[in-house]
């Protein structure tokens, strides 16, 4: 069974720190480009970053530039976001989506996690 699942989420005060984590079962992680989403309430989903494996670049939304960090494991079939200096306007449910290439549309995605909760406020 294919599936991908998302944790690490919570509450952080302004200028915290959480790291999610995107874990994949039923397919090897590696192969794919994983792209990293949030909905906040209100709002369509963006796209705040993305590992384009064939091409080994790493985006990031001009939001989270120079704040978050994408990373992989690939013993653990896992990949990261970490979340460093986090601001109220961070706020939202966020996923994790699997493609061949990173794209800026959605319906390239093939697979999705159910998303885990971040908020941030004081």
């Amino acid at each position: 069974q294919v599936q991908l699942v998302e944790s690490g989420g919570g509450w952080v005060q302004p200028g915290g720190s959480l790291r999610l984590s995107c874990a994949a079962s039923g397919f090897d992680l590696p192969y794919y480009s994983v792209g990293w989403f949030r909905q906040a309430p209100g709002k369509e989903r963006e796209e705040v970053s993305c590992i384009n494996r064939r091409y080994s670049r790493r985006y990031y939304a001009d939001s989270v530039r120079d704040r978050f960090t994408v990373s992989s494991d690939n013993a653990k079939n896992t990949v990261y976001l970490q979340m460093n200096n986090l601001k109220p306007e961070d706020t939202g449910v966020y996923y994790c989506a699997t493609a061949e290439l990173c794209s800026m549309w959605t319906s390239r995605y093939d697979y999705w996690g159910q998303g885990t909760q971040v908020t941030v406020s004081s």
